[in-house]
């Protein structure tokens, strides 16, 4: 058994060279015990350096996870050394349960040096950072500098205070100071980064600044989004005795009830009355829905108050569809676009000018077809000034179906063309593609319905060739439909 005995302090290092020299050996995991400090027994001598190649992930994780306070680390590291040799990938599976472990190791050192860098808080002290070593943890305060001198105490849960300080060497390059821990401690003198053994919590003087930061942090409490489990979370209570504005906490959570009381009574007043009947004069001028639908008319001015969906309360207005009360071809599309929802009518957008392009070439006039859309209202996501085109979900075209029904039986159209999925699913009840379909004409109980391209559905194919194949395809599906009813 080979016993490895780390030092107490330069314990990456030292386990670092360890594993390089016990793998090139060919050493298994098995054959070495691993301590550190002061231990039962002496460090075996190590067999000479070789050749050992990892990949830069590993490096990486090591790095991560020596930090951790977990004992069996320096173990589970080489272990996975070990496989490495013969499995290149094996940080790639994270379900390995060694690599798991591992990942869940390095998970928790970096969760605790975020914790680190948001809660160590600095105090100035008066002419000196504490003595390198302090052994009664007292501030040596003698001397004079010509930079300011800070220190912080901080009580991590892993040994990341080597991993964690060059972040503050960064930001806090202009001034000296010294971080304590109970484990370690980092030293930052004249530009100079150094580390240390730990040392007992020193008494640090009290800052001037934090009566000032303390007042800021009360007034910017919001105590009507109070969710203590998630401040729990982001400032666990074991960092609340060494942060000045923890102390205010139990005080701003006792006047939160009272200052959101406050809050509503500040808030707008509801509308005088006198708007309340202007409102309703407006409404009374209204278009109104007609009692019975006899006609296609009737089922227009119906189809402007619907609110069978969710979609009508976003939307400009709704989109009926046009043509002659006769005509033998229905087109049935997916739903109004912008431009369709501006305006009041069908395919008068982007989309519009391909079909329109396309009947042109077969042949069919748009002033003796039906266009319509199996959803009557725009269904979008603002963008800024934009407005992004949204699919509706089943339950919408459900909902719109009865509106598109009510167009059949009044135009009584002796083909249907669907346009595009939601279409095909709205008129077929069929979800399957239209790779295969398109092209066809399938029996349903609302007649036979041909199945084609969506002109959107052109407009976002990004291949050029792919764009004018699915064109010359829409343009032989409305020749092959003229072609039936001829």
């Amino acid at each position: 058994m080979q016993v490895v005995v780390l030092p107490a302090t330069g314990w990456r290092e030292a386990w670092r060279d360890a594993a390089r020299r016990l793998a090139g050996a060919g050493v298994p995991p098995g054959e070495v015990a691993w301590q550190t400090g002061a231990g039962l027994f002496a460090s075996d001598p190590l067999p000479p350096a070789g050749a050992v190649t990892v990949p830069r992930a590993f490096v990486d994780l090591a790095d991560t996870v020596l930090c951790h306070r977990d004992p069996e680390r320096f173990a589970l590291l080489y272990a996975v050394l070990w496989r490495l040799r013969g499995d290149r990938g094996l940080l790639e599976n994270p379900a390995d349960p060694l690599v798991a472990r591992l990942n869940g190791l390095a998970r928790a050192v970096r969760r605790d040096s975020h914790k680190m860098r948001a809660f160590v808080r600095f105090r100035e002290v008066p002419a000196a950072v504490p003595a390198p070593l302090s052994g009664d943890g007292s501030l040596d305060c003698g001397g004079d500098a010509p930079r300011r001198r800070f220190a912080a105490w901080f009580e991590p849960d892993h040994l990341i205070v080597a991993r964690t300080a060059p972040f503050f060497a960064r930001r806090f390059a202009d001034m000296d100071w010294t971080i304590l821990t109970p484990d370690e401690r980092a030293d930052f003198r004249d530009g100079v980064l150094t580390q240390g053994p730990g040392a007992p919590r020193p008494d640090l003087p009290p800052d001037a600044s934090e009566a000032l930061w303390a007042t800021y942090f009360t007034n910017i409490f919001n105590p009507a989004r109070i969710k203590l489990a998630a401040m729990r979370s982001e400032m666990p209570r074991k960092y609340w005795k060494n942060l000045p504005e923890a102390r205010e906490i139990p005080a701003m959570l006792a006047d939160a009830e009272r200052r959101v009381g406050v809050m509503r009574s500040a808030q707008a007043t509801v509308a005088p009355v006198r708007a309340a009947a202007i409102s309703e004069r407006y409404r009374a001028d209204m278009p109104k829905a007609p009692d019975r639908i006899d006609s296609l008319a009737d089922a227009c001015r119906a189809a402007a108050h619907c609110t069978r969906c969710d979609l009508h309360c976003h939307a400009t207005q709704t989109v009926w569809g046009e043509g002659p009360a006769d005509a033998a071809l229905m087109i049935v599309g997916e739903q109004p676009g912008d431009h369709e929802d501006l305006s009041g009518r069908p395919f008068v957008g982007p989309a519009g000018g391909v079909l329109d392009e396309a009947m042109a070439a077969a042949g069919v006039a748009r002033d003796r077809v039906w266009l319509t859309n199996a959803v009557k209202h725009f269904k979008f996501t603002p963008r800024g000034k934009r407005r992004l085109h949204q699919s509706p979900d089943r339950g919408e075209i459900d909902a719109c179906r009865w509106w598109l029904d009510l167009e059949r039986r009044f135009i009584q159209p002796r083909l249907i063309m669907a346009l595009g999925g939601t279409a095909a699913y709205a008129l077929t009840g069929s979800k399957t593609g239209l790779g295969r379909r398109r092209g066809t004409v399938e029996e349903t109980a609302a007649g036979p319905v041909m199945l084609s391209w969506h002109p959107s559905y052109i407009l976002r194919l990004p291949d050029a060739g792919a764009a004018a194949e699915a064109r010359a395809q829409l343009t032989e599906d409305l020749a092959q439909a003229a072609r039936l009813l001829a």
